[in-house]
């Protein structure tokens, strides 16, 4: 379909050739082959009169013009899909929708485990695919890259729509044969002279506990394995004398199946609150507000 000469199909498909900025991803994004994803930015390129996407070394990197675009391109690729198709279909059990969901194996673990069952019931059409917060910023949903966001409540940005979904207190977590941990007591000075696991630590410190940690230990804590998720970091516990300092509903729901030991940190601790956070086009689509209530009702009973 044209608008003013313009084929809107060049807009989905520019939409995911600046997101993946790969002709390889992209293809397989667009099902289509990487030949006829390479004459489509072609098409593009002659419309737009501007290289667009332009190949430095192995990468492919937007000009100053596609990055001007691709704000705007996404935003209406949003609009039309939440305001004007979702409108279309708001029945969840008839719902083939696709939902992209950032959120960490903790939040996966504790919140999603039990909506999704209900949701396999309910909208057995509905599909899933949840993103690492440590590998996606926030301004995935500027972009339109994802449906929803959550993590920590403060990240959220500034004029978008947000909602609480729960809060978590730290505790640490030990092999339960760790000879350094005596009952259910742990110290600071063990804190600081045992070895830490840690999740993504500075690179993603603004979505982890890595911030509160350093301001509170300073230089003392050593940090012997830096991992990509909670999960993994059960793994790098056992059999060891390391610590880790994890969301407590997280550690227990590990801990009997681990052998494991949850303690009480020896600090005032801030509480870990979770939030969600969605492009404002989303707000009224019926079959997304369907969605993030159903997740709204499962966070109140956790």
């Amino acid at each position: 379909m044209r608008f003013e000469h313009l084929d809107l199909n060049l807009l989905v498909a520019l939409d995911v050739l600046l997101e993946e900025k790969n002709i390889t991803k992209s293809a397989k994004r667009l099902h289509l082959s990487q030949s006829a994803t390479s004459s489509i930015l072609g098409r593009a390129r002659i419309f737009f009169e501007d290289d667009l996407l332009v190949q430095v070394g192995k990468t492919m990197q937007p000009t100053p013009f596609a990055l001007e675009l691709q704000v705007p391109i996404t935003e209406v690729l949003t609009t039309i899909r939440g305001v004007i198709i979702g409108k279309r279909f708001n029945d969840p059990l008839k719902s083939e929708r696709h939902f992209k969901i950032v959120a960490s194996d903790y939040v996966i673990q504790v919140l999603f485990s039990s909506i999704l069952t209900e949701l396999a019931q309910q909208a057995p059409g509905m599909t899933f695919e949840f993103l690492s917060p440590f590998s996606h910023e926030a301004n995935i949903i500027i972009k339109g890259g994802a449906d929803l966001f959550i993590a920590p409540e403060g990240v959220m940005l500034d004029n978008y729509p947000s909602a609480i979904l729960m809060s978590d207190e730290l505790a640490c977590v030990v092999d339960v044969k760790n000879e350094l941990v005596d009952g259910d007591v742990i110290t600071a000075e063990q804190v600081g002279s045992m070895g830490h696991v840690s999740v993504g630590f500075a690179r993603t410190s603004h979505l982890s506990i890595e911030t509160w940690l350093t301001e509170t230990m300073g230089g003392s804590r050593k940090v012997d394995i830096i991992t990509n998720d909670f999960s993994t970091m059960i793994y790098t516990l056992k059999g060891t004398q390391r610590v880790a300092i994890l969301p407590k509903k997280f550690a227990n729901i590990h801990a009997q199946k681990h052998d494991l030991k949850v303690v009480s940190l020896p600090y005032d601790t801030p509480l870990l609150v979770e939030s969600m956070m969605w492009h404002p086009t989303l707000d009224n689509d019926p079959i997304h507000r369907w969605l993030r209530e159903k997740i709204m009702n499962a966070a109140q009973g956790i």
